[in-house]
């Protein structure tokens, strides 16, 4: 793999910091400007609405600015959001510099997926794909229990501002490491406008949006669920999203390695297990060693639907990539706003922190419906173009007068 991959995960490091250590702090932060924990969990939903609106908004801006600049711009977006989240004064100031950061996400994820994918050949595509996300998974073995840790020791704020110190090294090592990409010749917005007339694109969008909100339904109130429901004391939080995190790191490696080989019998499995593994976390999450277990199995199955699910949209949208590639990382962000609303409205409603499990495990389900869908679809669509191709060549075989 090209050091050049090194430097796409660690700015993803820096943006998989500040995506997720805000659910360890929710407490915290809810604490301190004094509203709810279902108004805090807006932090997370403004978070991913900004990358679901970045994503689209910042590809076509950068369609013509070479992909390594493009990448550097975003990398300073995400760290001036930072540090406007670290001094905020209300809370209201807070969600638009978590707005402000989460602009650069869904660009920065989608122009570097498409980079990954040329620096390699064809049949790694999907494993340089999972080596970026690799930095977005270790953020949350390293990144989000030290930034938790650092919130309720010395305050969030300087979690936030550590966040902004990560992403200038991003910054720099993107700067350093990275080849310069040119914008691709004869590609222009329209091309990369046609690719969403593709039925399986939107699919593949729609498996995302549905599959990893079923994970963010569960841990965007995780903290609140394990010291309320559970019983672990606030500390404890740390550990229990390393765990989240080495399932990710896991989940995200055997994602890339298998959907190299087999793409949609890998979104099968992970989407149906997972659909399982959140209605058991209604149950398990009453027991601390089952629910410690199960956190780490959401954080695999998840996240082994990323490489497989970004890579099913590069090969359906293969000519002009790289916006639909930027708007599935906005899909992603999309089902994670979805199910942090929902799950607010859950506990908002009385049902109690575990009901959010129940909304993503419907949500995993529905995505394993669609996958099935999906391949039925490209089944028959197949069926007709080899049938169409038999009979033309059963045409030009026929002599004439026959």
């Amino acid at each position: 793999m090209p050091l050049a991959l090194l430097a796409l995960a660690i700015g993803a490091f820096g943006i998989g910091t500040t995506e997720f250590v805000i659910m360890g702090l929710l407490p915290e932060v809810a604490g301190d400007f004094g509203v709810s924990i279902p108004t805090a969990g807006l932090l997370v939903t403004g978070y991913a609405l900004g990358v679901v609106v970045g994503a689209p908004l910042m590809t076509v801006l950068g369609t013509k600015v070479p992909r390594k600049r493009m990448l550097m711009l975003l990398m300073g977006l995400f760290i001036a959001g930072n540090l406007l989240s670290a001094v905020a004064p209300a809370f209201s100031v807070m969600l638009i510099g978590r707005v402000v950061a989460s602009l650069a996400h869904g660009a920065f994820f989608g122009i570097g997926s498409v980079a990954a994918a040329e620096l390699v050949a064809p049949h790694k595509k999907a494993g340089a794909i999972a080596m970026m996300f690799t930095g977005l998974t270790v953020a949350n073995v390293v990144g989000v229990p030290l930034g938790t840790l650092v919130g309720q020791t010395a305050g969030w704020r300087a979690t936030f501002g550590i966040v902004a110190a990560l992403g200038v090294i991003g910054l720099a090592g993107i700067a350093k490491l990275v080849p310069d990409l040119p914008r691709p010749h004869g590609v222009h917005l329209r091309h990369e406008l046609a690719a969403f007339k593709n039925a399986q694109v939107l699919l593949a969008m729609a498996m995302t949006v549905l599959g990893f909100g079923g994970v963010f339904a569960a841990i965007t109130y995780i903290a609140p669920m394990m010291t309320h429901v559970t019983g672990f004391a606030d500390g404890s939080v740390t550990w229990l999203l390393v765990l989240f995190g080495l399932g990710m790191v896991g989940g995200n490696l055997l994602g890339g390695r298998f959907a190299d080989r087999a793409l949609m019998p890998m979104l099968y499995v992970s989407l149906g297990a997972l659909a399982v593994v959140l209605a058991l976390f209604t149950l398990t999450a009453h027991y601390k060693i089952a629910a410690a277990a199960t956190i780490a199995l959401i954080g695999a199955l998840g996240f082994a639907t990323v490489p497989p699910l970004q890579k099913r949209v590069l090969d359906q949208a293969h000519g002009a990539p790289t916006l639909a590639s930027a708007v599935n990382i906005g899909a992603f962000n999309l089902g994670n706003a979805l199910s942090a609303w929902l799950g607010g409205l859950v506990i908002a409603a009385g049902f109690g922190y575990t009901a959010p499990n129940w909304v993503g495990a419907v949500l995993a389900a529905a995505a394993l419906v669609l996958a099935v869908l999906s391949a039925a679809l490209e089944r028959r669509d197949g069926a007709r173009t080899t049938a169409a191709a038999s009979g033309t060549a059963a045409g030009q075989r026929t002599p004439v007068g026959h």
